[in-house]
């Protein structure tokens, strides 16, 4: 553990505070809190306190040396692997983490579902953490005797500097679609931002970049060794495959063509998985070891989560973004016999041009869908909804606002091999209304009612 914070609620007894001034608060007001938590010296700009004080004129350039000379000599003992993207960012940096681990290369994971070495050790507050508690977790990787740390890296995280000080082994580039723009305004600054992170590269470092992507020359910086993977003319390329509803048979070229299998459903899986295969290629391993890795890897939690009901199959997905939805729809559509019902909502405070884009590809791709609550935050859901189905020319929708009716209503209406989508929350385990976080999980939900449901079954 580190013993330098800027969050009062993560000081510990002899800890140092340092004030860091924000947007939207200052941490100067917090210093009295820091005190009375058991920091024994403040870092502020200003002011004189009951402890130990160094006052110095800029407290987050004082923060970031901090952290930089006294941790990252332990931490460049192991591989940092970035990740970056719009989507698939979690599915590509857990497969990482689990490849890894299968073959006793102990590695650790930050991100979106929480802090893992091996096994779940908690959850975060954000897909990527605050400087002070991102060295915490990466610390505590390396006392644990981690070989490797897979970090998501978000754009907020990348614009706010909250990895800036660390240099990086690998950055892996996803792909980037709409998102975020209520934050970032443009998709250029949107793509700067998360430049960031290969701009942060190790002199040795290998950056790992989707040349399918329309915004890959924004990652392929000359400065950097750049290896492309895609399914045109790449480094590592998709020549063919072939899905079924148990997964995908498809054949990559790298200098030779080699065969592979996986569970993992839909196209983008394949471009989140030769992610995962450039990688280890370029940490060492061999294809032929590789290839029996890959098989064995599952989707992490509230990534395509398939559910059985009957000759059904209920799938919850975090997919949230027009791109993310599509694919995910996409993925089943050639192998679904029956009917297709979704289950969505867009969480509030957020990007409200995504709203209707996301709605049309929902109806367009579903028999039936059911409006309903997506983290509202402080804005009214009646917004959020009026801009879902703005100028809608389509009415196989209806709304429930009440997400576990919502669920149950959708349930329902499965026939024969149908499939249900619910989007959007994915492995999250709360509903954010104003400022309450209120426990709600889409799992638990569908798991209570299937088991209700067969009980009946069971009593007929």
């Amino acid at each position: 553990m580190i013993d330098i914070q800027s969050n009062t609620r993560k000081i510990k007894q002899g800890d140092t505070f340092v004030a860091l001034r924000g947007i939207s608060s200052d941490g100067h007001s917090y210093i009295e809190k820091a005190i009375e938590n058991g920091a024994s010296k403040i870092v502020a700009e200003e002011g004189d306190y009951s402890v130990s004080t160094l006052i110095v004129e800029d407290t987050r350039k004082y923060l970031n040396e901090y952290l930089s000379n006294k941790y990252n000599g332990f931490i460049n003992e192991m591989n940092v692997i970035a990740v970056t993207g719009t989507n698939g960012k979690t599915t590509t940096a857990m497969l990482i983490h689990d490849a890894l681990n299968m073959i006793g290369s102990k590695t650790a994971y930050i991100g979106t579902v929480g802090f893992y070495i091996e096994e779940k050790v908690c959850d975060l507050e954000n897909t990527t953490v605050d400087i002070c508690n991102m060295y915490d977790l990466i610390m505590e990787a390396y006392d644990k005797g981690c070989n490797n740390v897979v970090i998501e890296i978000s754009s907020h995280a990348a614009q706010m500097g909250r990895v800036e000080t660390l240099k990086f082994d690998y950055a892996i580039f996803t792909n980037l679609t709409q998102d975020h723009l209520d934050y970032h305004k443009t998709m250029g600054n949107y793509a700067l931002a998360k430049q960031k992170v290969f701009l942060n590269l190790k002199e040795n470092g290998i950056a790992i970049v989707n040349k399918d992507d329309k915004f890959k020359d924004y990652f392929l910086l000359e400065k950097n060794k750049n290896v492309t993977y895609g399914f045109s003319e790449s480094d590592f390329e998709i020549v063919d495959y072939l899905m079924t509803s148990n997964g995908i048979t498809f054949t990559y070229k790298h200098e030779n063509l080699y065969n592979c299998t996986t569970k993992l459903l839909g196209k983008y899986n394949l471009y989140n998985l030769l992610a995962v295969i450039t990688l280890l290629s370029n940490m060492g391993l061999k294809e032929e070891q590789i290839n029996k890795i890959i098989p064995e890897l599952k989707s992490p939690v509230g990534r395509m989560e398939i559910f059985k009901y009957k000759t059904n199959n209920i799938i919850i997905d975090y997919a949230h973004t027009p791109d993310a939805i599509e694919k995910i729809m996409l993925a089943l559509k050639g192998i679904t016999k029956g009917n297709t019902y979704t289950v969505f909502g867009c969480t509030g405070d957020r990007d409200r041009i995504k709203r209707p884009i996301m709605t049309e590809i929902v109806s367009n791709n579903s028999k039936h869908f059911i409006i309903t609550n997506d983290d509202p935050h402080f804005e009214d859901t009646t917004q959020i909804v009026d801009d879902m189905i703005k100028d809608a020319e389509f009415d196989n929708y209806e709304i429930c606002l009440d997400r576990e009716e919502a669920i149950k209503k959708a349930i329902d209406l499965l026939d024969e091999n149908d499939v249900l989508f619910i989007l959007g929350k994915g492995h999250e385990e709360s509903m954010v209304i104003k400022d309450k976080k209120l426990p709600f999980s889409d799992k638990k939900v569908v798991e209570t009612y299937l088991s209700k449901l067969s009980n009946v079954l069971e009593e007929d």
